[in-house]
């Protein structure tokens, strides 16, 4: 009886040590943008996005808060929160989507799609991003690009820029996941 205990808990340790986590976790994705005016360009980074992916079934989740966004001026982070983005009345900016054809266990390069839904100011798109996807150890680095559509989300810009201020924002992402332990 001693020896099948002693083999029962040594299969539960080695298998406890060498399942691969379900789920990865970043909590300091960063997500910046850069928008093109005539008058002074726009960018701003944000290195506090908490996203998620479950391995099983390739899920993603992101979500940010809207004032987190870092500016070069303290004009232009108030102007950004208080005028376009309104992030009193919305503060987070979500997706959730799927990766397409991702193959988790592949270590290495992958380039892929992720489709889903990305909300801000309480709109909800369709999108589709290319991304880059590296696997080394247990750490995924995901990364990409893509341009939001200020009008696709109600973002006010009062007429007396409005031609000053570029009708896309091209934005990225740099997202390093570890295994999500609970």
């Amino acid at each position: 009886m001693n020896k099948i205990t002693s083999l029962l808990l040594l299969l539960i340790l080695f298998t406890s040590f060498t399942t691969k986590p379900s789920k990865i976790i970043t909590r300091q994705g960063q997500v910046s943008f850069f928008s093109y005016t005539t008058v002074e360009n726009i960018e701003a980074k944000n290195n506090q996005v908490l996203s998620i992916v479950n391995l099983e079934n390739n899920e993603i989740a992101i979500s940010m808060l809207m004032n987190a966004f870092v500016f070069k001026k303290a004009l232009m982070h108030e102007h950004f929160n208080e005028s376009y983005i309104e992030s009193d009345l919305y503060p987070k900016a979500t997706f959730e989507g799927k990766i397409i054809d991702f193959d988790p266990t592949f270590k290495g390069d992958q380039t892929k799609i992720i489709k889903g839904k990305l909300s801000i100011r309480n709109i909800t798109k369709n999108i589709s991003i290319k991304t880059n996807i590296t696997h080394k150890e247990d750490v995924f680095l995901i990364s990409g690009k893509f341009d939001i559509v200020v009008q696709d989300f109600k973002i006010n810009i009062p007429p007396i820029v409005a031609p000053n201020i570029a009708k896309t924002i091209a934005t990225e992402f740099r997202f390093e996941y570890q295994p999500y332990e609970k």
